[in-house]
């Protein structure tokens, strides 16, 4: 299985902090914004995750993490030149993806789930998303169940929900879903929408949507207010833990890609934030 971040858009809900940096470089406390959705793919046990960015902001990503090798990964850089919606990236990365399923993650989304609920998602068999419940689900793509808990229907930011779950920027598909991109429209909003896609796998009876319950965190960083609750989640939780969220060094590790050695040596570039000397601890 391959993995894609899509770490693109112009981040105006965020300025004037996003006009000169991207959005997914910005501090979500201790680390850049992209560490958390690289540390989730890491413990889907993805290791191959292509980076879609603007032709601005990619080089940044590229200095930041370069081509993986020192994490166990192999890291692509694919150029979004105009942001069209969140399907566009299976297009882009049509070559990237080749005959292999693929996991999408959105670069300003942070996940604190169990690890066995990402690993058995590598045998999907058309579509597996997931349901979050939430207090306002208008901002979201929206699923609506039966009283059988089976998905009928799913919206995308629609003015009267139909339930309270909306669908996490976090989705896993078979090979199919690079021919169901290409094949799309346009929406009304002109961008290629992702609940396009998902609705072609529930007309088809191929969408799967795992309810994520209580104790596990989905966090949205697109606004203001969403990125102060994230840096003080992750602060909160990392002090009294003494673990840490969105460490792709440590997620590295612990999924086989690299040894304590190679850990360590990760480890000492950082030590003078205390992030290396974390690393060093484990």
């Amino acid at each position: 299985m391959k993995g894609i971040i899509l770490a693109g858009g112009s981040g105006t809900r965020l300025y004037p902090i996003t006009k000169s940096i991207s959005k997914q470089l910005v501090p979500v406390y201790d680390k850049p914004m992209i560490y958390y959705p690289l540390t989730t793919l890491i413990y889907s046990g993805i290791n191959e995750i292509a980076i879609i960015s603007t032709p601005k902001d990619l080089p940044a990503f590229e200095a930041l993490l370069g081509n993986g090798q020192k994490y166990g990964c192999k890291f692509s850089y694919l150029v979004q030149e105009v942001p069209n919606g969140l399907a566009q990236a299976f297009v882009i990365a049509e070559d990237f993806i080749g005959q292999d399923k693929v996991c999408l993650i959105l670069g300003d989304n942070i996940f604190q789930m169990k690890i066995n609920n990402l690993r058995d998602c590598q045998n999907v068999e058309g579509s597996i998303v997931f349901g979050y419940h939430v207090n306002d689900p208008q901002r979201y793509g929206v699923v609506e169940f039966d009283n059988d808990k089976n998905v009928i229907s799913i919206e995308e930011k629609p003015k009267n929900p139909k339930s309270n779950y909306a669908v996490p920027g976090l989705y896993f598909y078979d090979n199919s879903v690079l021919e169901v991109a290409k094949n799309l429209k346009p929406s009304k909003r002109g961008e290629y929408e992702i609940t396009d896609v998902n609705k072609y796998y529930l007309e088809n009876k191929r969408l799967k949507v795992k309810l994520l319950g209580r104790g596990t965190v989905w966090l949205d960083t697109g606004t203001f207010d969403s990125l102060m609750q994230a840096n003080n989640y992750v602060q909160v939780i990392e002090k009294r833990q003494g673990r840490k969220i969105g460490c792709i060094e440590e997620a590295s590790y612990r999924m086989g890609l690299i040894d304590k050695g190679q850990l360590h040596v990760l480890a000492k570039e950082l030590v003078n934030s205390g992030y290396g000397k974390y690393l060093l601890s484990i």
